[in-house]
């Protein structure tokens, strides 16, 4: 894929704008020229700015973070713009030995929302050498016992992690991001 068709994908700032300080020194305010500097500054300032509003942002924090990203307009709600996405990392601590663990994710915005993406990591990080693991969750275990697996799944009030069975509380630091947004 060339960078021309990569930029016509996302939202880039193009680099090719120079402005070369000694010709902006000496044009007389009260010309055309001037005018069309004007012109061509507010529309690079506007272009970083539409630019900006549309970047995901890579914050991952325990409170309540607006990401950047936006989702298509609901048809059913009175308002009619693209939806916010709001981000929250959850400190989950330790995985369960067995059956299922429940943390509060701390959000308190009623009914009408919904997740767009639940995922997370768990490290043993008292583990030496190469027996240290990282895994992520939600985790499948191919080729091995189901009971291996990690499930993870969120409710009004807490994310939620169910071991298949396999003990897995070595894995002390784990991070669940929940992302949602208002329906």
């Amino acid at each position: 894929m060339s960078t021309q068709e990569f930029q016509r994908i996302g939202s880039f700032v193009p680099t090719t704008n120079v402005w070369e300080i000694s010709r902006l020194q000496d044009v007389d305010v009260n010309s055309p020229e001037f005018k069309d500097l004007l012109v061509r500054l507010y529309q690079n300032v506007n272009l970083i700015s539409l630019v900006l509003n549309t970047k995901d942002s890579g914050i991952y924090s325990e409170q309540t973070f607006v990401t950047g990203s936006v989702f298509y307009p609901n048809p059913t709600l009175v308002r009619q713009g693209r939806r916010q996405v709001s981000r929250v990392v959850v400190d989950f601590g330790a995985l369960p030995a067995a059956g299922t663990k429940s943390v509060a994710h701390g959000l308190n915005v009623g009914d009408q929302w919904t997740v767009v993406k639940l995922y997370g990591a768990a490290t043993n990080p008292t583990a030496a050498g190469n027996a240290r693991r990282f895994i992520p969750i939600p985790y499948v275990a191919v080729n091995t016992d189901p009971g291996d697996n990690l499930e993870l799944w969120a409710d009004r009030t807490y994310v939620n992690i169910s071991t298949g069975g396999t003990n897995y509380s070595a894995f002390t630091v784990t991070n669940v991001v929940f992302e949602y947004l208002t329906i």
